[in-house]
């Protein structure tokens, strides 16, 4: 789910320190901010806006500088206290999975893994499905982005079937431009929602794909988590193998990346659109590989052709300024002739890449109500980018 504009959080069970232990678990590298050009006053100011609740309820901020990590902090919540009351009331969030992962309110689910250490990534899923279709196109294991998506699918069970919909192709899914009726801009604890809805039937793709067309393909962005879900059929369909299991060998394996856990949609299709459990580390190497153009530790896993498509701006969001890629977000900075790269989930996901000044940037949370306090993308990037001390030697 998208879930982008709010931000909550679980029992943090991190060690946070600030630039001083010689060598994080998951094999970064650590230094100081001051040895990479980094104020460590200003990191220290958002710190502690951050533990004061300003932005609600933050997670975790992981901050790298030239492949090094310099500031790594955590915030616990007891979830159970915060959200326990909508927990037990039936709502577009819980009411039809309420003792399961579907269940938002759940602190066995949300914002940890049963208490534990790896965080909801909600559609930041949706992101690192798109890393995992690119790796699968470096080995020529999947087809170009402008096949029509039917082809995968018995049009004779489907619904609603029409010429639009027949030119409905796997690119216009990766840039949330497919034309379907859908509405995923209410909150999502309204059931009008229709990714709520989705989340609240069997099986998501047939709900996705049964859906009438309201506009043409390719010509206008529409927020779809259900998009996004048909890259799951769609991947397993083509590779014949599970999204998930081919994620895990072709590209959690190279990055090191050993844990990990991924729900699956009530039908058995892995939820690709907002499914997925990391730790921040983790979730930072593959925003690391993006800003090495598809390379890690010498070794390449995805063409930098796909990075640059990903993160080239394919469709204008609204009028903020920020464009959409490959299911990335590109959000403008500074006087917006330079560009952040981003993934977004529900309740504060937020991998960054700021690649001008070689920053790689790692928030969660789980502010999951509307109309609460939250840390944005743009004040993140700007707060960070305030502390860059050495802006001209990175440009």
């Amino acid at each position: 789910m998208r879930r982008r504009d709010f931000v909550p959080v679980a029992f943090a069970i991190f060690i946070l320190v600030l630039g001083v232990h010689a060598q994080s678990p998951e094999t970064w590298p650590v230094s100081t901010p001051q040895a990479v050009g980094l104020n460590p006053k200003v990191l220290a100011g958002l710190d502690a806006d951050i533990a004061a609740g300003k932005y609600g309820y933050v997670d975790s901020m992981l901050v790298i500088r030239q492949g090094r990590v310099v500031y790594d902090r955590s915030y616990p919540h007891d979830y159970f206290q915060v959200y326990g009351k909508e927990a037990k009331e039936p709502g577009a969030l819980n009411a039809h999975n309420p003792t399961g992962p579907y269940n938002y309110f759940n602190p066995w689910w949300h914002p940890f893994y049963r208490r534990g250490d790896l965080h909801t990534m909600q559609s930041v899923t949706k992101t690192v499905t798109s890393v995992v279709i690119g790796v699968a196109r470096a080995r020529g294991e999947f087809p170009d982005l402008s096949t029509p998506i039917l082809k995968f699918f018995d049009e004779s069970k489907v619904a609603n079937v029409d010429e639009r919909k027949s030119r409905v192709t796997i690119r216009h899914l990766m840039t949330m431009t497919g034309g379907f009726d859908w509405d995923e801009d209410l909150p999502y604890n309204d059931p009008n929602n229709a990714c709520s809805q989705m989340e609240a039937s069997f099986d998501w793709v047939q709900f996705t794909i049964d859906r009438k067309m309201a506009r043409e393909p390719g010509t206008v962005f529409n927020y779809s988590s259900g998009e996004t879900q048909l890259l799951s059929h769609i991947f397993h369909t083509v590779t014949g193998r599970d999204i998930e299991e081919y994620a895990a060998e072709h590209l959690f394996a190279p990055l090191g990346i050993e844990r990990f856990f991924w729900k699956r949609s009530p039908s058995g299709p892995i939820d690709t659109e907002g499914g997925l459990y990391m730790n921040p580390h983790d979730l930072a190497k593959i925003a690391y590989l993006f800003l090495k153009k598809g390379v890690w530790q010498g070794k390449r896993i995805v063409t930098p052709e796909w990075v640059t498509d990903s993160v080239s701006p394919k469709v204008e969001v609204g009028k903020s300024g920020v464009k959409y890629g490959l299911k990335w977000w590109i959000y403008p900075y500074g006087d917006g002739s330079r560009t952040a790269w981003a993934g977004s989930g529900f309740g504060g996901q937020m991998p960054i890449i700021v690649p001008e000044h070689d920053l790689v940037l790692v928030f969660t949370g789980w502010n999951i109500l509307p109309d609460r306090p939250r840390l944005s993308h743009r004040e993140a990037i700007d707060r960070v980018l305030q502390a860059v001390v050495d802006r001209s030697s990175d440009l």
